[in-house]
């Protein structure tokens, strides 16, 4: 697996590879250029569309971001480009008026209001290794995206599996979320659990650039700023402890994928996708 080749540089998101180039159980590869995870794509530049879309063929967005943080990010300058479809799949449980937290701000006696996120869900941190079990929080946190939305984990590997061109899979820090259906996705294809493990642990690497782009906005800066850096680190032992959960449970990935209303014909056009 090249590392170098897998990381797209662009100059508006810091955390983008390609899924190409892991190794498989039955000695295959997965295809470059079918399926990429990234950061935020809030700040691409025109070169940054230009490249994904003309260069590497970019047809599919798949945005895990909740309603709220659409709402105040917003949708990102590829919702502009008429080839590229946007699949906002919010891995939240997400509904009434108010979605996320809801807080009040200024005078209650005006009605307003100002939508903020659900920064525990948004950007899990970890906590500190020796008084918070990882099974507190990568229960409580992965195992609830799949709780809380099998439906759109499920329609998220759908677009991958049926896309014409490139697809991309991204949140806010593409870490966590994106982590999850990068790993369940990397399943499907057969890659060994170690290369979906290191693909995981892979935005350490670039984590100091990912929370300085989160740290710029107003979204994200206050809670981010409660916790050190090293809290948001993607440890190998919580993607390993997530996907050994979903083997004892179900027997595999693909066991609580079949659960929840995926079929052979998916699995098969997944594979076909990542492994060409």
């Amino acid at each position: 697996m090249n590392e170098v080749t897998r990381w797209i540089a662009l100059d508006g998101a810091v955390n983008v590879r390609d899924l190409g180039g892991l190794p498989t159980q039955d000695g295959r590869t997965t295809q470059f250029g079918r399926v990429l995870r990234s950061d935020n794509l809030q700040g691409l530049t025109e070169t940054d569309v230009q490249r994904l879309v003309g260069e590497i063929k970019l047809r599919d967005v798949i945005d895990l971001r909740s309603n709220a943080e659409v709402a105040l990010e917003g949708p990102g300058p590829l919702t502009r480009v008429p080839e590229v479809g946007i699949h906002h799949l919010t891995l939240f449980a997400e509904g009434g008026r108010y979605t996320d937290v809801e807080a009040d701000t200024g005078d209650p006696a005006d009605g307003a209001r100002r939508r903020r996120i659900d920064a525990d869900r948004v950007l899990p941190w970890q906590g500190r290794r020796e008084d918070d079990p990882r099974e507190v929080r990568v229960i409580g946190f992965y195992h609830a995206y799949l709780r809380d939305r099998p439906d759109s984990v499920l329609a998220a590997l759908r677009v991958l599996a049926r896309g014409d061109g490139a697809a991309i899979v991204h949140c806010a820090a593409g870490k966590d979320r994106t982590g999850v259906v990068s790993a369940l996705a990397l399943s499907v294809a057969g890659v060994t659990r170690e290369a979906i493990v290191a693909d995981y642990a892979a935005t350490g690497d670039r984590l100091e650039r990912v929370l300085a782009r989160l740290r710029a906005s107003t979204t994200y800066r206050d809670d981010l700023d409660a916790q050190p850096a090293e809290n948001h680190l993607p440890r190998p032992e919580y993607m390993e402890y997530f996907l050994g959960v979903l083997d004892e449970t179900y027997g595999g990935p693909l066991g609580w994928l079949e659960r929840n209303g995926w079929t052979p014909d998916d699995a098969t056009a997944l594979r076909a996708r990542l492994l060409g």
